[in-house]
Parts: C-alpha cells; structure tokens; sequence
C-alpha cells in the first residue's frame, strides 16, 4: 500500500516587526513628523523653558482624547484646576464639561503635601479606566525632594509606572534656554519613549515658536525644527523646516 504523506503543519508566521498601534495627538502638522502619530501606551516628554507652550500642548493632547471618547486625567503640579479650565476656554475646550460627565480628571497635587504621587496615581488611572494622561510639571519635583537621587528616584518610579499600566501620557519638563540636557534633571529624557522640544528663537526681530520630535523610540521621525503657531484654536505645526535656529 502506498504511504500516506504526513500532512506539513503551517505554523503560524511571526512578524518581526509588528505594527505598532498608534494615536493622534490633536496638535494638527505633528503627527506627519512621527509616522502618523504616538505610539498608543507611550510616555511622552515636552521640555521647554517658560513660555515656550507646553501647557497648551498638554490640554490639547487631553482635548483629542476627550473628543474621541476617551476617559482622561490631567494632573496640574503648578496652577489650579480653575485656572486651566480658563487657560483652555479661549480656543473653544470646554473642560468643564467633561468634568461633569466624569471623562476627564482635573486634579491639583500639592508636592509638597505627598510623599508619594506614584502610587495613588496609577491606582486612580486603573480604577477610571484612563487613556490619555498629562502631568504638568515635572520640575516641581526638585522643589519637594533635595536631594537629586530622590529626584531622580521619584521620577523614574513615575515614569517606569505609567509605561508599565499601558497609558499614553504627556509630562513636561522645564529646560533653561541655554540647557546642554533635554529635561531639568537629566534622567528623563532617558526613561520616556519620545522627547518633544519646544523652543521661541529670534529672527529679524521677532520671536517665532518652533518644535523638534528630538527622540522618539520605534519610529522615524522628523528630525528637523518645525514652525509651529498658537492659534485661536490651539498650537499648529508648520510643514517647512528649519535646519538651524538663530538665537
């Protein structure tokens, strides 16, 4: 009798290189930057000195999120929950709605009345279901803790947390004018998946905003300094780049 071939057995292909899951920030002209967006479960850095926008980009990454149904939690370390609400207003973001429907957290932490903001945090974002987080800001840190391993401790206990509980969030950083490093206390910026600079620069007189998606981990990314405007609807990245920045 003939013999019966043995069935080959398909084993399923694995793909070496997945395709990563990504979600738009709500900053129109970013996205192309970065492959069309954030890697979903990503923590994101925006170091800038005073000024430069960083809170607008926080609330506007919030207000995608909100738009798009998604619970959100916007924890402010510097001004009240009263004076953000307001801050956002003037480019049409009602926060105060969300707040009521219980999509979007709101909430001040006072470091210096916490011992641990990790902890409880991630905890809360478990319990509600949050997708979207921004953290403003991380230098507060250095006004807490003295001593700059604890520093340095406290935020990789934030960030390595935040990444391990699978949430997309944006946290800012504040970065001296003339810093050699891309955040305050140089540790983040090592941690975080992605690094976003934010920077005001001189040219012919005036002052004109500009961004750079400096670091940003599994994607290509523009590298270049882009144009960018705070408009009546909020922050827009320009198209056209700019290779060197006068001061």
């Amino acid at each position: 009798m003939p013999k019966k071939r043995a069935k080959k057995s398909k084993a399923k292909k694995i793909s070496k290189n997945p395709k990563l899951e990504r979600i738009p920030s709500g900053i129109p002209g970013l996205d192309r930057l970065m492959e069309g967006g954030l890697v979903k479960g990503s923590t994101n850095l925006i170091s800038g000195a005073a000024g430069t926008g960083k809170t607008i980009l926080c609330a506007q990454f919030i207000w995608e999120g909100l738009r798009r149904g998604e619970a959100c939690m916007f924890i402010t370390l510097e001004e009240g929950p009263e004076d953000i609400i307001g801050d956002v207003r003037r480019f049409g973001w009602d926060f105060e709605k969300y707040i009521k429907d219980k999509k979007l957290f709101l909430e001040y932490r006072d470091p210096f009345q916490i011992t641990d903001i990790t902890s409880p945090l991630l905890d809360e974002i478990k319990e509600r279901n949050v997708q979207r987080v921004a953290i403003d800001s991380t230098a507060v840190f250095g006004m807490y803790y003295k001593d700059p391993f604890e520093i340095r401790k406290q935020l990789f206990k934030l960030l390595a947390g935040l990444k391990g509980i699978g949430v997309t969030s944006f946290l800012t950083s504040e970065l001296p004018e003339e810093s050699t490093t891309l955040a305050k206390f140089g540790v983040e910026e090592f941690i975080v998946d992605s690094v976003i600079l934010l920077k005001f620069v001189g040219i012919g007189g005036e002052e004109f905003g500009n961004i750079q998606v400096r670091k940003m981990r599994r994607t290509k990314h523009s590298n270049a300094w882009h144009p960018m405007e705070v408009t009546s609807k909020g922050i827009v990245v320009k198209k056209e780049e700019r290779r060197v920045l006068m001061k």
